[in-house]
């Protein structure tokens, strides 16, 4: 696989977990925030090695694939943030929570995915990384089987580029279809969040499709 220049936008638990699992699988990784003198900016540069911390725009300057990695709330600002997307695979691993977590704010006949890719124009968006808890990254093997790693999208190259990004991240790659499937990926992301928070299930469980 090439080695790849990735911006991350967010410094939270997904955007920290993927910018250092793809830091040590050789990939150039840089971590974009709204203020890189923030604390969890701070966190994020001083506990991953090799990682630049600095604005949305100057981290995707360059960087041919961009992971939103932003609270829903958050994403709108990042993305505007960011400057031209044009021709870059936007790696959207948001999910549209309601701010209580009770449920999700859009869905069914939209996604957020969607509305990404009409907020950042010619960007090649793929939804991935968003039916998983982020401790579960590099860490998917639960006894025989590993957890599927689910993304979809409109553009063939941008989804093979995305597939050896979670293939990195130790997940079995799943394509689910195009980017209009973002509105069930998002809806597993729900459940899986409730058995976390609400059933009390902890983070160790995932979804895996099984084929025959």
């Amino acid at each position: 696989m090439p080695s790849r220049n990735i911006a991350v936008l967010g410094a939270g638990n997904v955007g920290a977990a993927l910018a250092r699992i793809w830091s040590k699988a050789g990939h150039s990784v840089s971590i974009g925030v709204p203020d890189p003198n923030s604390a969890s900016a701070q966190k994020a540069k001083n506990s991953i090695a090799g990682v630049r911390v600095t604005t949305n725009r100057e981290a995707v300057e360059g960087a041919s694939v961009v992971a939103l990695c932003v609270p829903w709330e958050a994403s709108e600002q990042a993305i505007r943030e960011s400057g031209d997307l044009k021709d870059k695979i936007l790696l959207d691993c948001v999910n549209p929570l309601k701010p209580d977590l009770s449920g999700l704010a859009i869905g069914t006949d939209v996604s957020a995915a969607e509305q990404t890719a009409q907020l950042a124009v010619g960007a090649k968006v793929v939804k991935a990384f968003n039916t998983i808890g982020a401790p579960c990254y590099g860490n998917a093997q639960f006894g025989s089987e590993r957890a599927s790693g689910f993304y979809c999208g409109d553009d063939a190259e941008a989804k093979a580029a995305v597939r050896e990004l979670i293939a990195d991240a130790a997940l079995d790659p799943v394509d689910v279809g195009p980017l209009r499937n973002a509105r069930w990926l998002e809806a597993m992301a729900m459940l899986w969040i409730d058995l976390a928070i609400n059933q009390k299930q902890g983070v160790n469980h995932a979804f895996k499709l099984l084929r025959r």
